[in-house]
């Protein structure tokens, strides 16, 4: 699946899915590939279980 992040992080509680921290950190881990400047590609296998991981805020 195919992801364009958005251009600013709207600081919502947890952050949303096309969140540009949420890409990095998906991308850092290994999980998503950057195509692109702002455009991932994720992959179809993605749980939300998983997801929901990276979306949390780290305090």
């Amino acid at each position: 699946m195919k992801v364009r992040a958005k251009a600013k992080c709207c600081q919502d509680t947890p952050r949303c899915k096309r969140c540009p921290v949420v890409l990095e950190r998906l991308h850092k881990a290994g999980i998503a590939e950057r195509t692109k400047k702002g455009k991932y590609r994720l992959p179809d296998d993605l749980t939300k279980r998983d997801l929901k991981r990276f979306r949390a805020r780290v305090a």
